[in-house]
């Protein structure tokens, strides 16, 4: 009887350890498997984190690079108004003024340009017209590109060099359409500048590759959209808007009379050979029409109309003020 009570007992014995050496087992896995847990949460942390940390650097890196790409604000030579936003053609003395807000990009503007450039040229020729051209963005920000930004720039560029009038026409007389942003490419408005005597020079390359005013055309929109004008081309003559007035449109001739008016003659006076020999020698890109009898500024055969808007990327009804619309979708 003894003998069965010991191997009854040590059977219970053995089962008593199996049974203890196999809970012990089961704490083991429950603590790998607590460890392996913390190790792949704190694994996924670091990752988390570390990507976080690379991005902030990415952001703030492209922060900083766009800053110094941007650089100072450099005002080409000569630019006037007020912080030297406006780079002016025709004589100081000369009592009328016309202010012109411009893009490169901008259909309307060529349109603006291509009707009354012999007009003003003529008039500034006489002494009795200054302009003061103010550059902007706006197609850059409705559209997308740099073409705005660079085209400008190089325009402010030529200023340096004493240029700016004859690239000025040069750039919107050979303007791309306005979804082609040729002249974000620095080589195209190289080329260009060929066309312009004594511009293309190494002094210049650098300036338009090195973005030197882009900083300078940055600030020159600001202005333009703190102004809170409708559209591009805005065209003032003496602070008054000439270019919107639906109830009376204007013309070549009408901006004429209203010049020489101011300068205390009558609509048809300077107007002889004298005076168009002065015309001629306005600007080598004046247009020949005016010598066969055309239309200042306008197509030979082709009545002057008022072109197009552009605004928000868009070209309206020439029936519409040219500058009409909203400069709101010029924000990027």
């Amino acid at each position: 009887m003894s003998e069965k009570n010991d191997g009854a007992n040590r059977d219970a014995t053995k089962r008593s350890a199996r049974e203890r050496l196999q809970m012990e087992r089961e704490r083991q896995k429950a603590r790998d498997k607590r460890r392996r847990t913390l190790v792949v949460s704190a694994a996924v942390v670091g990752v988390l984190g570390l990507a976080a940390v690379v991005g902030l650097i990415a952001a703030n890196t492209g922060k900083d690079g766009g800053a110094d790409k941007a650089g100072p604000v450099v005002a080409p030579s000569g630019a006037t108004g007020k912080d030297a936003l406006a780079i002016r053609t025709g004589k100081d003395e000369a009592k009328s003024t016309l202010t012109v807000w411009e893009d490169f990009r901008c259909p309307a503007c060529k349109g603006f340009e291509d009707n009354y450039r012999a007009t003003v040229h003529e008039l500034e020729a006489k002494g009795l017209l200054k302009a003061d051209y103010h550059l902007v963005t706006l197609i850059d920000g409705n559209m997308g590109g740099s073409g705005s930004l660079k085209g400008a720039n190089a325009a402010a560029c030529a200023q340096d060099a004493g240029k700016f009038a004859e690239y000025h026409d040069v750039l919107f007389q050979n303007q791309p359409q306005e979804v082609d942003d040729a002249y974000g490419k620095n080589a195209k408005l190289l080329e260009l500048a060929g066309k312009v005597d004594g511009l293309d020079t190494p002094a210049f390359r650098s300036c338009v590759e090195n973005g030197t005013h882009n900083s300078w055309v940055a600030k020159s929109h600001e202005a333009f959209r703190a102004g809170k004008f409708r559209g591009t081309p805005t065209v003032l003559l003496d602070g008054k808007d000439i270019f919107s007035d639906q109830a009376n449109p204007l013309t070549p001739e009408k901006l004429k009379a209203q010049v020489e008016a101011k300068a205390g003659a009558s609509s048809g006076s300077g107007s002889g050979a004298g005076a168009s020999k002065a015309a001629g020698k306005a600007s080598p890109s004046a247009s020949a029409d005016t010598a066969s009898g055309a239309t200042p500024g306008a197509t030979p055969g082709v009545k002057a109309t008022r072109p197009a808007s552009s605004v928000g990327g868009s070209t309206a009804s020439s029936k519409t003020p040219a500058n009409s619309g909203s400069d709101r979708s010029g924000e990027n």
